[in-house]
């Protein structure tokens, strides 16, 4: 069964709604007008609106027959802190920020599918809209939860939906187990003592100590772990000194991690203070590490991947769903969710040819072709899950 007639016949209606929120971009917890326009759309297709979890989320309640299961649906809201490079009408009037990732076409996927089954009401149970704010590194969806999505909206299952932005349109992907890297990060600082540029033995010089620690951290992924068990470390940022002439007294390094297993993930902080310590006694200096791991992976549960590769058949056919997707080095906060709920995390091809991009880059644009098959995979999610008596 291809793409849902009713969605296709209001397409550019959700287009419009997509570039509305496309021009409009707000960072995670700041979206206050994203927010009025769901919750305004939800209204107006006769869903109950509940606002105020995590700042900004919004969640719709729709209920049709009789039955007591339920399940969630999320999208994410917010933007990111990039500088837009498109030229067209819709692009970002906000400098600074740009919707890079595509959160305005799952907004207005979710949207499309809560406009259909409001109409159509060809389901027995509960569906819970969530659109959650703060995905890029704010951890919104642990906030929801802590704040009691699930006990104010309880879900039996719970589904997300991202695009691929280097995958063809009209292709979904997903698998069971580990889909996406954990994520953390960590602030080092190196200690030395500062000193004239002229006289360096005078002092001990954190800006070589931070040197080598960057590249003795690299061993962690290709000496210290199983080939077997990846993981990335990036020293992402290098902070120290204000002169030319001067050898300043600190140098701060900060990274970024990622992997899939928590068992190999617990050995990283504790390696990278190893490797500090080591190359700064080396030279007379100090290391001090600050480390947190931000997001868990995700991981779908194995029965709910295959109701989504289901789902997704029913609307592009069994040869466009590649079903044992390989893993994502990128992360996901939508892993607190499967953490709390079962659930599956399925991905949606994006790709518009020889002019598409990926993700977080200042030329990105979500396709607007894409959104009705989008808003038909989860129309028909509900409707194959919570079947009409």
């Amino acid at each position: 069964m291809p793409v849902i007639d009713r969605i296709r016949s209001y397409h550019q209606d959700l287009v419009r709604i997509r570039h509305d929120i496309h021009a409009h971009p707000e960072l995670g917890y700041r979206e206050t007008r994203t927010s009025d326009l769901v919750a305004a759309q939800l209204r107006a297709y006769g869903i109950e609106v509940h606002r105020g979890l995590a700042k900004t989320g919004v969640v719709g309640r729709l209920k049709a027959g009789t039955g007591n299961r339920a399940i969630g649906l999320r999208a994410d809201l917010d933007a990111l802190p990039i500088h837009e490079r498109n030229e067209f009408g819709h692009r970002s009037q906000h400098d600074g920020v740009m919707h890079a990732c595509g959160h305005d076409g799952h907004t207005t996927m979710l949207l499309g599918a809560a406009r259909y089954l409001a109409e159509t009401r060809n389901f027995d149970g509960t569906v819970h809209f969530i659109f959650q704010p703060a995905e890029e590194g704010g951890g919104g969806a642990r906030v929801m939860i802590e704040e009691g999505l699930f006990e104010k909206f309880p879900c039996d299952e719970v589904y997300g939906m991202h695009n691929w932005g280097t995958a063809p349109a009209g292709i979904f992907g997903i698998r069971p187990g580990p889909l996406m890297a954990a994520s953390g990060s960590f602030d080092l600082t190196i200690a030395g003592k500062g000193a004239h540029a002229a006289r360096p033995e005078q002092g001990v010089d954190p800006v070589v100590v931070a040197a080598n620690t960057v590249m003795a951290l690299q061993t962690i992924a290709s000496r210290n772990i199983s080939a077997i068990d990846a993981v990335v470390v990036s020293v992402t940022q290098i902070h120290g000194g204000d002169a030319y002439n001067v050898i300043p007294e600190e140098v701060v390094l900060k990274g970024n991690v990622r992997g899939y297993k928590p068992e190999v993930l617990e050995k990283l902080g504790p390696a990278i203070q190893r490797i500090a310590d080591g190359v700064a006694a080396t030279y007379g200096a100090r290391a001090k590490l600050d480390f947190r791991m931000t997001y868990p992976p995700l991981i779908n549960h194995a029965r709910e991947t295959e109701i989504a590769a289901n789902a997704a058949a029913e609307v592009v056919g069994e040869e466009n769903v590649d079903r044992n997707m390989p893993p994502r080095t990128a992360s996901e906060d939508f892993s607190f969710m499967l953490q709390a709920r079962p659930g599956a995390f399925i991905f949606i091809g994006n790709g518009k040819g020889e002019t598409s991009c990926d993700v977080h880059n200042p030329r990105y644009d979500f396709n607007d072709d894409i959104i009705p098959l989008g808003a038909s995979f989860f129309a028909r999610l509900i409707e194959k899950s919570l079947p009409k008596r």
